[in-house]
């Protein structure tokens, strides 16, 4: 009988990538965020894949005079990367009391296109080697072609007289999810961790596609 998933990339020692699963759920567990909430909602989007890497993101959002918490799960599986995003609200017209929404999305390795990552390194630290200690924020943002962004602007011409109409110039840039992790607002660990999940889902999204 043929295997349901894709088996996982070997490393270059030709072992099998760790499964991360029961690491994540321990995570997930640990920040006390509606832990059965949210492991719920990512297994049954992994569907039995592997967890091979993944990054937490637990922040707080204001609404009003409201403060309410929100946390991104990012996970990367040997097909798929999932992404995971629960928020609590208030009691309205859905449910008459306070409650909480959980929505995944499941995108195919194959179909992403773009992985951006975004450093800031104070000046007195960018001499010489640079690790990710001396990263002070990163932003990650992924693209697969569900939401682009288009900026545009007046085009024109190199002569300073002209009047002439020349249209518009812009970019198209793929902008499907984007995550911003700073030293100062979520330590130093978020950061290197956000960049440790970036370098596995660059890898992984340079190898042949199924």
């Amino acid at each position: 009988m043929a295997n349901r998933h894709p088996s996982p990339q070997r490393t270059e020692s030709g072992e099998q990538p760790r499964d991360r699963t029961a690491e994540l759920t321990a995570d997930i567990e640990t920040t006390g965020y509606y832990p059965q909430v949210v492991a719920a909602g990512i297994a049954d989007a992994l569907a039995d894949e592997p967890v091979l890497a993944y990054v937490l993101h637990h922040e707080p959002t204001f609404e009003r005079e409201e403060v309410r918490r929100h946390m991104t799960v990012l996970t990367l599986t040997p097909s798929r990367l999932v992404l995971a995003h629960t928020d609590e609200h208030s009691a309205d017209d859905i449910l008459p009391e306070p409650y909480t929404s959980t929505t995944t999305e499941a995108v195919p390795l194959r179909t992403v296109d773009s992985v951006v990552v975004t450093r800031t390194v104070p000046m007195a630290t960018a001499v010489g080697a640079v690790s990710a200690r001396d990263t002070a924020e990163v932003v990650l943002t992924i693209g697969w072609g569900a939401v682009r962004r288009l900026d545009l602007e007046p085009a024109g011409c190199s002569d300073p007289a002209c009047e002439a109409d020349h249209g518009y110039t812009g970019s198209a840039t793929a902008d499907d999810f984007s995550l911003r992790v700073s030293a100062a607002a979520d330590g130093g660990a978020a950061v290197q961790r956000l960049l440790a999940f970036s370098r596995e889902l660059s890898a992984a999204t340079s190898r042949p596609r199924w």
